[in-house]
């Protein structure tokens, strides 16, 4: 330290020369456009007028910098912990595991790829159609291993027809049934693909011991054929639950057979009202709307997270390697299981660097741009804006004013100055001991 500073003192011109491009480029790139900011953020957006501290009024009375100011803290909360916390269980993993290597680099390879590409990877991540989206395509196949589907979810009652829609999704005969009588129940508006395994329909039997009828699509292709009767060509619909109705409870019900015939008993189902379940006709699920309002914020953080996971996992793990294994030893014979040493005696070995992990995340999230504004759809753009997205919008939109993109700016250095001021507290302290 002290000859470094006698070489500072016998020859500063040395030193300064070899300073001087840094400075300059540091000057030209960094100190002006600051400075710059600054002072163009107390005009106008012709730059002609002062204005003095209404851009910043503006700021923080405008609807869309607090929604972006709303998101920003709920990044910095959610992503760098949610990453860095991956990253130290990443981290610990690969010390238990042969393929080491080859799990680290799985990890860390989305780090090799751009904002942009990411941003465009995730998207179709997010489709809400699962046969195009991944997010939904496995949301979709866990849920329908567990509930099952609906069985004709676009079929209706025909205009005119016996049965009424009602507001629970289901079908309803208004007039009472009488066992031995089958009764008719038409349906239509189901496309023809969903028919195409279909059998044709056919009349139910008479039985004074039953109540039957037949559930039918009522659509004879090419026209012809006659309402409300089942005609040779019209096909049936298999698995509609039918059920008998009295006084508001279900007395007893029965699945349509393949050929669109159903049968009740009669001691239970005569005189009652029959009802095709809701259950028979509900919307297939579609998974999530990752893309909507309500999901944006958060789904965006997941592709941020997918990419800054293997960042923090290689810098935890160069920390990890250097944790003195004696003190791991000395705790496990001391009795302590796995996740007591990870617990009380890795991770605050290790806090220091998830200090630096986590603040540096913080600091990148506050810049966060280019993940929202290629994933967010134009319907929630607004929901999912952050600081540097508004900055973009207002400085060069459809309506540029650069004076208050210019106070945003400011704005947001004074965000992420407290936190660089920290980091330096903090490594300066490091290097004093």
């Amino acid at each position: 330290m002290a000859s470094g500073k006698a070489v500072i003192r016998a020859r500063p011109w040395a030193v300064a020369s070899f300073l001087l491009p840094a400075l300059l480029l540091l000057g030209a790139l960094v100190l002006y456009p600051i400075a710059y900011s600054i002072w163009r953020s107390f005009f106008d957006a012709s730059g002609d007028e002062f204005v003095g501290f209404d851009n910043f009024a503006e700021v923080f009375s405008n609807d869309a910098t607090r929604t972006a100011l709303r998101n920003n803290l709920i990044w910095i909360i959610l992503a760098p912990t949610v990453a860095t916390a991956l990253g130290l269980i990443f981290a610990v993993l690969t010390e238990r595991i042969r393929w080491a290597t080859a799990f680290k680099l799985l990890v860390f390879m989305p780090m090799a790829v751009s904002m942009l590409a990411s941003g465009i990877i995730f998207r179709l991540v997010y489709e809400q159609n699962p046969d195009r989206g991944l997010a939904n395509a496995v949301l979709t196949t866990v849920h329908d291993t567990f509930v099952g589907s609906s069985s004709w979810p676009d079929a209706e009652p025909r205009p005119g027809g016996p049965l009424t829609a009602q507001e629970d999704g289901s079908y309803l005969l208004e007039q009472p049934v009488a066992a031995g009588t089958p009764v008719l129940l038409p349906l239509v508006a189901v496309p023809q693909p969903e028919l195409a395994d279909a059998e044709p329909a056919a009349a139910a039997a008479s039985d004074p011991g039953q109540v039957t009828g037949t559930v039918w699509m009522d659509f004879t292709r090419g026209g012809g054929g006659t309402q409300n009767a089942i005609d040779g060509e019209e096909l049936a619909l298999e698995g509609i639950t039918v059920e008998a109705v009295r006084d508001g409870e279900v007395v007893a019900e029965a699945d349509t057979a393949a050929d669109g015939t159903f049968a009740l008993p009669a001691d239970a189902a005569d005189g009652a009202q029959l009802r095709l379940a809701a259950s028979s006709f509900t919307a297939p699920y579609n998974g999530a709307s990752w893309l909507g309002p309500d999901l944006i914020t958060p789904a965006i953080i997941g592709a941020y997270v997918w990419m800054w996971a293997g960042f923090a996992m290689v810098l935890i793990a160069a920390g990890l390697a250097s944790v003195p294994r004696e003190t791991l030893e000395a705790a496990r014979v001391d009795g302590a299981n796995e996740w007591q040493v990870f617990r009380r005696v890795t991770v605050p070995l290790l806090a220091p660097l998830l200090a630096v992990v986590l603040v540096t995340l913080m600091i990148n999230v506050l810049k966060i741009f280019d993940l929202v504004y290629i994933i967010a759809p134009s319907s929630s753009q607004a929901d999912a804006n952050v600081l540097a997205l508004q900055l973009y919008i207002s400085a060069f939109g459809a309506e540029p004013d650069q004076g208050l993109g210019s106070a945003i700016a400011v704005l947001l250095l004074l965000l992420v100055v407290p936190v660089i001021i920290f980091n330096l507290r903090r490594l300066r302290r490091e290097n004093q001991r």
